[in-house]
């Protein structure tokens, strides 16, 4: 399965998601100027990024699957 292109790009994209959600953390632990200019672009970019993931993990069984 490691060998499997897109089990990787499935990979890539939960790792990715995993970033900005820490990126996201670090953000509200920090406050101030920092938080109000940047948590809710971090929020979009997760929820983007897990809608990405969550479309992939589909295409991913389907394929499989069949």
């Amino acid at each position: 399965m490691r060998e499997d292109p897109l089990f990787l790009v499935v990979a890539v994209v939960m790792m990715a998601v995993v970033g900005i959600l820490l990126f996201g953390i670090g953000s509200f632990a920090k406050g101030g100027a920092f938080n109000k200019k940047y948590a809710n672009k971090a929020m979009r970019w997760r929820i983007i990024a897990q809608f990405v993931a969550v479309l992939l993990i589909l295409l991913f069984v389907l394929i499989r699957r069949s």
